[in-house]
This record gives C-alpha cells, structure tokens and sequence, in this order.
C-alpha cells in the first residue's frame, strides 16, 4: 500500500541567522517593522504587559515563518488585508461600523461576520474536495491541490475575520473592545482555523492528503455549528466582555487550550482512519484484493497515521498543560485560590489525565498490533470526553466557568 504523495519542498531545519537567506531576514525585518508601527500608533495604549506580548508575538511570528515558509505568506497577506478591513472602515467614516454595510469591499468581502461565512464555505468546500480527492483515489491529484487551497483560503479568511472583528469591537465604545476568544462564537470560530492550521503542517509535514477528509470533517462539524449558533442565537453579534474576563489572561490561556483541543481532534479522526485500514487488513489476513484493496490504496499507512496521531497528542497534551497552569494562575487572582474544584476545572484535569495516560502507554507499549487499535479506540473516547469537558461542562454543570452557556 503506497501513501498518496505529491510535490512539497520539506520545511527547512533551523539555521543559525548568518545562515539565513535574504528573503528570511526580509521577512523577519517586515514583521519586526509592523511590530514597531503597532507601537508607535498605540503606545500611549500600551503598559508593559501589552508591550511585551507585542515584542514575544514579533519574534514567535518571524520563527514560525522561519519554521514553515507557508506561514509567510499567510502572516503577510492577512496583515495587509485586515489593514485594508481597517482603512474602509476608517477612510470616511472614522471607524463607523455602518460602513459595513454601505461600502462594498466590507459588505461582501472584509468585515468580519462576512468574512466568517467565507470561511465556512470555504472549509466546507475543503472538506467536499478532500473526499472527492480520496473516492477518486490517485487520478484525481488535482482536487487534492485544490481541497489544500480552499482550506489555505479557510484558514486566511478566519484570521481576517477575527483580527477585523477585534478592531470593530473597540469601534463599538469605550470598554468594548477586547481579542476575539471570549465567548462560544468567537472559540469556535478559533478551534476551525487553528485546527485546519495545525492539519495542513501535518499534511506538509507526511506529505500526503489522505489525512485530510478525516480532519475536515470535525472542522465542518465545528463550522456546522457556528453557522447555527449564529444564525438561531444571533451569536455574532459583539458583546462587552464581562468582568471575569477582562483580564490579560485570558489572552494567553484560551489560545493555548485550543491548540490543545484541535491536537485531541486531529488525533481522533486519525484514530478513525487507521480503525478503518486496520479492518481492511486485519491481522493474519492475505493480502487485500478487489475493493477493498482499492480502499487501501487511498488510505495513507498505518504507520504514518500511527505517527500524526502521537504527534497531534503530544502538541496537543503540551499546550493543554500549558493552559491549565496559565488557568490555575489566573484562578489565583480572579477567585483567590489556584484550584476551586470547579466542574470545568475537574473536567479539565480528566482530560490531561486521559492523554497522560495515553502518552504514556503509547511510550511502553508502542502502536503496533493491538495496542495500535486500543490506541485508536482511545484517542476516539477521547474525544467524547473533551468535547464535554469544553461544551458539555457548560451546558449541564455549570459552575464559575458559566460564561460560555449556549
């Protein structure tokens, strides 16, 4: 069975900086400028927390792009695009948010509840050309190019719409406006782009697109729900940030949860894939023949799959532990004590210990045979669990964490 390959440079190890082309120290110089002009337009804006997050984010976003060339590309023109959101707000109107719906370019294209049902068309699509890519099998490289490019255009509409949505929130008043992550619309609207980001590195990364009908189809679960959520609840509409949140916390903790979320998701669906090629070639069996060895041919190898799914767990269980920690620190300043026994708090710590569990079974005991398959099995309960833990906690538990209620 041979893995479905197609033509991508390998990301480029790191280097020391007299070793850089000058297109990266281009690159770096054009983002260290931006950060400069962001400091310069609103520094009497700025304290020292808000100077350094500007400073850290500048260099995170020149080794990323470093890291991953595509990530330049994408930082760039979301950067000018958002820039031009901003302008035909500003040109005019001042930042009137009726301009949004008297100037073109923002009605049908750059404000952000325009560019957000962009986005779930476009992740939608992506997930449509990704199963036409894998029924078709290997003579249909070209929908395959074409289902990673609309999730590309997936990914850089979400990004415009949420930093557009950022700056129209501090249009609407003085005290509105606040990063879009801070309420079940705007997470959601983070968990599709960040995932869909996340599976295109590992796409990049195995050099394959088999992987990408499973993924795509918990983004479009997410993206189905937004578009739910906001046309029965009217969710998109901006709301001020209510007092537990206003903090600089929230900033930091909430990204790194969802980094966490979408390596659980990814792992899951997976976790899908492989169950299905294992019961295509079940242990001790000859060699598959006919349909089923048509499957198989579409489907990338137990081993790669066995690979992208630790690895999804292992970023994924990182920066889940990273914002428990961040939680438990801003619990300590919010609430007066670092861990209250909350029932999200409680459901967050079942879910790093489900994965602790997971990464450390995987470490003694592998993924070949059938602890391949409990594996798999595992990371699918898994994330039942999760999504309890982020949306069921909220729905039937309650508790402090109650300002995510559907």
């Amino acid at each position: 069975m041979n893995t479905t390959t197609f033509d991508l440079k390998p990301s480029s190890s790191w280097r020391p900086l007299q070793h850089r082309s000058r297109f990266d120290l281009a690159f770096a110089l054009a983002i260290l400028a931006l950060a400069g002009g962001v400091g310069f337009l609103f520094s009497a804006q700025m304290d020292g927390y808000e100077w350094s997050m500007l400073v850290l984010s500048a260099l995170a976003a020149v080794a990323l792009g470093w890291w991953w060339k595509p990530l330049r590309v994408l930082m760039l023109s979301v950067t000018v695009t958002v820039l031009v959101a901003c302008w035909a707000y500003w040109v005019d109107g001042r930042g009137d948010l009726s301009m949004a719906e008297s100037r073109f370019i923002l009605k049908y294209f750059l404000s952000s509840q325009t560019a957000l049902m962009w986005m779930s068309v476009l992740f939608f699509s992506s997930t449509v050309l990704y199963w036409v890519d894998l029924l078709k099998g290997q003579r249909s490289g070209r929908v395959g190019v074409w289902a990673s490019r609309t999730a590309w255009a997936g990914v850089f509409m979400a990004l415009v719409g949420s930093f557009v949505r950022w700056f129209e929130s501090h249009q609407m008043g003085t005290g509105m406006g606040h990063i879009p992550v801070s309420n079940l619309y705007e997470v959601f609207v983070l968990f599709a782009w960040l995932t869909t980001l996340m599976y295109l590195q590992q796409e990049h990364r195995y050099r394959t697109r088999r992987m990408g009908p499973w993924v795509m189809l918990v983004i479009s679960a997410a993206v189905g729900f937004l578009v739910w959520y906001s046309l029965t609840r009217e969710a998109h509409v901006i709301q001020p940030l209510i007092p537990a949140l206003q903090s600089w916390w929230m900033k930091i903790h909430v990204p790194a949860n969802f980094v966490g979320y979408g390596g659980f998701a990814i792992a899951a669906m997976l976790a899908a894939a492989r169950l299905l090629v294992s019961g295509l070639t079940p242990e001790g069996s000859a060699a598959a023949t006919g349909s089923r060895a048509a499957w198989l041919a579409r489907l990338p190898e137990v081993a790669t799959l066995d690979d992208a799914m630790y690895r999804a767990i292992a970023v994924g269980f990182a920066f889940f532990t990273l914002a428990t920690i961040l939680g438990a620190l801003w619990a300590a300043e919010a609430w007066g004590g670092y861990w209250s026994w909350d029932p999200k708090e409680t459901w967050a710590l079942i879910v790093w210990l489900n994965y602790a569990a997971w990464l450390h079974i995987r470490m003694l005991k592998g993924s070949t045979g059938r602890y391949g398959t409990v594996a798999s099995w595992w990371a699918l309960v898994g994330l039942v669990v999760t999504t309890f833990a982020f949306i069921g906690v909220n729905m039937f538990l309650g508790g402090l964490h109650s300002y995510g209620e559907l």
